[in-house]
């Protein structure tokens, strides 16, 4: 297995997801104003909350990238999940987030997404990297676009409508 690199931004610490991170973690799936985009909408109960981070551990031993825990620098406190993305039948290498809900609005996800966009650019050579967002998932939008990205198309993606932004390299403010 390869080691999950750490990034480092001004208030944030992007690690590799540990079963220290596993409460928190399991609270953030059980909340359903934070899956109602993800996946197919529903929360996760604590047993698929643990196969969802074991699933994205084993992805950075797959493919050599992930998703990363974000934590305060500072405290350590948990901040919800950051990262690469790209499963088997994925359309491309996804850029995703998700936040806990106390520590949306104060610039973390943009701060930790600027970063694993600049890992994928810079450390993948990736030529391009891609979000896919639900349909009416405005903050995402929002979010895609001020790191650079530009809505490409619309597809039918895990059976919804799904608006695929697209970065590339220069164009993300990274």
């Amino acid at each position: 297995m390869s080691a999950i690199p750490t990034l480092t931004t001004a208030r944030l610490r992007l690690t590799a997801l540990a079963e220290r991170h596993f409460e928190a973690y399991a609270a953030m799936l059980a909340d359903a104003d934070n899956t109602r985009y993800i996946g197919d909408g529903q929360p996760l109960d604590r047993m698929n909350a643990w196969r969802s981070m074991a699933m994205l551990l084993g992805h950075w031993t797959l493919r050599g990238f992930g998703m990363w825990a974000v934590e305060l620098k500072d405290s350590g406190e948990f901040v919800g999940r950051v990262g690469l993305h790209q499963p088997e039948g994925w359309p491309d290498l996804e850029l995703g987030w998700m936040l806990m809900p106390a520590q949306r609005h104060h610039g973390y996800a943009t701060e930790a997404a600027r970063a694993a966009l600049g890992f994928a650019f810079n450390a993948l050579q990736a030529p391009r990297a891609i979000s896919l967002i639900r349909n009416g998932n405005v903050a995402s939008e929002r979010l895609a676009r001020r790191l650079g990205a530009r809505q490409a198309t619309t597809i039918d993606f895990l059976g919804a409508a799904t608006l695929v932004y697209v970065y590339h390299p220069a164009d993300a403010d990274h």
